[in-house]
C-alpha cells in the first residue's frame, strides 16, 4: 500500500495528536520533577550513617530498579486499588496511575544519578563548611549542590528524554498519549505508515527540542570547569551570596 500523505498531514496537525503529545509530556515533566525530589532524599538516606534507613533506600533501589516498568504500571492500575480503597474513586484517572508508577521507577533511578553526583564534590568541601560555620543547609544548598549539578545534568537530561519515550508505556492502562491517540487510528484504518509515522515526528521534534535545552543547560553551569575538580574553594561562597542565605 503506498504511503496517503493526506492522512499523515491529517494526523501530523490533528488535535488528538495534539492532546496525545501534552498529555505524554505533561506526565513526563511531572514525573521528572518528583522524582528528582524524591531521589535526592533517597540519595541522602543511602548515605546516612544510620543503617535502618541505609537499608531501606537501598531495597527501595533495589525492588524499582528490578521490576519492569510494564509491569509497575500493570500492579500500580490493577492491584493498587484492591489494597487501597480509596484508590477506587474516579479521581484515581490512568493519567494518576501512570504518574504513581512511573515515579515509584524513576525515583529510583534519580537516587542513584544523585547519590553518584553528591560523591563526585571532594569530601573536604563538607568539612570546610563546617569549619566556617555552615548550617547542615547551608552546606548542602550553596556547597554541594552547586557543584554536584554539574554532573548531575547530563544524565537526568537523559533520563527524562527517556521518560518521554516511556510515557507510551502507559497506553497499557489505557492513558490517552500520543501512542495510544495513533493505535487507535490505525485499528480503525490500518494505516500504519502514515500514523505511526506522524507520532515518530512528534517524538522526534520534542526529544529534539529537549537535546537543545539540555546543552543550554551543561553549557550555563560549566562554571565549574574554571576550577579543578576538586579543587573547589568553600571561601570563595560568599560571592554567590551565601550571606544572604
Amino acid at each position: 500500500m503506498a504511503f496517503d500523505s493526506a492522512v499523515f498531514w491529517d494526523a501530523l496537525f490533528s488535535r488528538s495528536y495534539l492532546n496525545g503529545a501534552f498529555v505524554a509530556l505533561s506526565l513526563a515533566t511531572l514525573v521528572q520533577f518528583f522524582a528528582i525530589v524524591i531521589g535526592f532524599f533517597l540519595a541522602l538516606g543511602r548515605e546516612s550513617q544510620k543503617t535502618v534507613l541505609r537499608y531501606f533506600t537501598s531495597a527501595y533501589v533495589w525492588v524499582f530498579r528490578a521490576i519492569p516498568a510494564l509491569l509497575i504500571l500493570i500492579l500500580v492500575w490493577n492491584v493498587l486499588p484492591q489494597l487501597v480503597p480509596t484508590l477506587r474513586s474516579s479521581w484515581f484517572t490512568p493519567y494518576m496511575g501512570a504518574l504513581v508508577g512511573l515515579t515509584l521507577l524513576e525515583a529510583a533511578l534519580m537516587t542513584e544519578i544523585i547519590r553518584s553526583s553528591l560523591r563526585s564534590v571532594d569530601k573536604g568541601q563538607k568539612l570546610a563548611g563546617k569549619a566556617i560555620g555552615l548550617t547542615p543547609r547551608q552546606i548542602y544548598w550553596h556547597v554541594l549542590i552547586p557543584q554536584m549539578i554539574r554532573v548531575a545534568i547530563p544524565p537526568t537530561g537523559n533520563q527524562y528524554i527517556n521518560m518521554i519515550k516511556m510515557t507510551s508505556l502507559a497506553s497499557v492502562i489505557s492513558l490517552q498519549e500520543l501512542l495510544y491517540v495513533a493505535q487507535q487510528n490505525v485499528s480503525r484504518t490500518f494505516s500504519y505508515m502514515e500514523y505511526y509515522s506522524a507520532a515518530a515526528v512528534y517524538y522526534l521534534v520534542i526529544v529534539s527540542v529537549l537535546m537543545v535545552i539540555q546543552a543550554r543547560l551543561e553549557k550555563k553551569y560549566m562554571w565549574t570547569s574554571r576550577v579543578a575538580p576538586g579543587n573547589f574553594d568553600v571561601r570563595n561562597i560568599k560571592t554567590w551570596g551565601i550571606n544572604n542565605g
